[in-house]
C-alpha cells in the first residue's frame, strides 16, 4: 500500500477511535489488514503532525485539524501539578522548566479575570484583576488546566 493510502487510513482510524499511543495505532492498522513497520508508522505520525494529548485523564493521539484549543489545554494541563490560592493571588506549580509555557498560555487567554502572570522555573504567580475573582479564577484553572 502506498504512503498516501496508509496515511489516509491512519487519519480514518484516529477519527473513529480513541488511540492512546503508536503501539495501539499499529495494532489497529494490523487489524484492518495493513502491515506497517513501527519506523514507518513513526514517520507517518510525524509527517501528519500527530501529537499525544491528555484528555479526560487519558492520553489520546490527535491530528492537527482536531480542536487546537483542546490540544493546547491537554498539553498545558499535563504540566500543571497543583493550583493553590490565598486571599490575593494564585500559585500554579508545574513540572520543572514548564512554568513559562503555562504562564504564557494564561496570558494568551486575555481573560479579564487575570491582571498578569509571573513565571519562574516551576512556579507561576497569577495575579487576579481583583481579589474578588480569586475563587472564580482558581476554579477555572482547576477545571481547564490541572490534571488533579
Amino acid at each position: 500500500m502506498n504512503k498516501y493510502a496508509r496515511q489516509l487510513k491512519i487519519r480514518e482510524i484516529l477519527h473513529q477511535n480513541s488511540v492512546g499511543n503508536q503501539h495501539d495505532l499499529l495494532q489497529l492498522l494490523h487489524d484492518s489488514g495493513m502491515r506497517v513497520a513501527q519506523a514507518t508508522l513513526s514517520r507517518d505520525c510525524a509527517e501528519l503532525g500527530i501529537i499525544r494529548s491528555r484528555t479526560n485523564g487519558n492520553f489520546k493521539m490527535l491530528l492537527p485539524d482536531d480542536d487546537p484549543d483542546k490540544i493546547i489545554k491537554g498539553l498545558v494541563g499535563v504540566e500543571v501539578l497543583s493550583v493553590n490560592a490565598n486571599e490575593t493571588s494564585i500559585i500554579i506549580m508545574t513540572l520543572p522548566g514548564r512554568a513559562h509555557g503555562v504562564g504564557s498560555w494564561l496570558d494568551q487567554l486575555k481573560s479579564p479575570l487575570i491582571l498578569g502572570t509571573i513565571a519562574g522555573d516551576d512556579t507561576v504567580l497569577v495575579i487576579p484583576s481583583s481579589v474578588l475573582n480569586i475563587s472564580a479564577l482558581k476554579s477555572y484553572i482547576h477545571k481547564n488546566l490541572s490534571k488533579n
